[in-house]
């Protein structure tokens, strides 16, 4: 496998954060994890590719007993399969609050 990651600088603001994917393959799973806890409202994760969203590849960090070093994971079902240069976008909804740092790693299996 292959692992791809990025960094979403604030879960609590909205917008996103992108790759261009280095390889071929298929996204076979999303994880996060956060940097510190959020409050408010869970905050929403979702990933796209070239514009459209990977099926099931959405991820809900919950803000409810949310704590440095929590991880969340999906796993894609659709609309996962990268060329080299796919544009990979990762967006946060902002929804929580608490400025906190997101690692996110994509899981690939080459082609």
């Amino acid at each position: 496998n292959i692992y791809l990651q990025l960094e979403l600088d604030d879960v609590s603001t909205a917008s996103s954060t992108w790759l261009p994917s280095p390889c071929t393959g298929t996204i076979t799973k999303i994880q996060t994890i956060l940097h510190g806890a959020i409050t408010g409202s869970d905050a929403g994760i979702t990933c796209e590719l070239n514009g459209t969203a990977v099926t099931s590849g959405a991820i809900t960090i919950a803000q409810s007993g949310s704590a440095a070093g929590d991880v969340d994971t999906s796993s894609p079902s659709n609309n996962r399969t990268l060329a080299v240069g796919t544009k990979i976008e990762i967006i946060t909804d902002g929804a929580s609050t608490n400025a906190r740092r997101v690692s996110v790693v994509l899981t690939v299996t080459p082609t």
